[in-house]
């Protein structure tokens, strides 16, 4: 009976292990997820709202916290146009740097976080016809 009741033990332990393996988001999903943050950022520094709108998704919101100023929504249209207007950002080098951590993935939905000398977003992402968008940002400015 405990051989019995030890083999379905090490039986389940293995099918939830395969199961929750299974379950993970690929490699290539957490590429593309840190890609899409990446030409989000890059083409604000750069100024280039081509490549910034291909990251966004059509119902992106940006809502901006900066300390005791009241918070700020920005669409993607808006986005875009103001990447459009003010070109390279006026930045130092220095200050065009990115780290950018991909913090779950589930299924077509994934959080991430890109941090700058400057600022810290936190993202929500969803997979649209096989690409990763960006759905909505939450910016925390220093």
């Amino acid at each position: 009976m405990i051989r019995l009741a030890l083999a379905l033990s090490l039986l389940l332990s293995f099918t939830l292990s395969t199961t929750a393996q299974d379950n993970r988001p690929s490699s290539a999903d957490a590429s593309a997820v840190r890609a899409t943050v990446t030409n989000y950022i890059e083409g604000y520094f750069t100024g280039d709202s081509h490549r910034m709108e291909k990251t966004l998704h059509p119902h992106y919101l940006k809502h901006v916290i900066h300390r005791d100023i009241p918070m700020r929504e920005m669409t993607a249209a808006q986005m875009v146009a103001a990447v459009r207007e003010n070109g390279p950002a006026d930045l130092s080098a220095e200050q065009k740097t990115e780290q950018v951590t991909v913090l779950d993935i589930a299924g077509e939905i994934a959080s991430a976080k890109l941090v700058t000398p400057g600022w810290q977003d936190y993202m929500t992402l969803s997979k649209v016809n096989g690409e990763w968008k960006i759905l909505s940002v939450v910016q925390r400015i220093d």
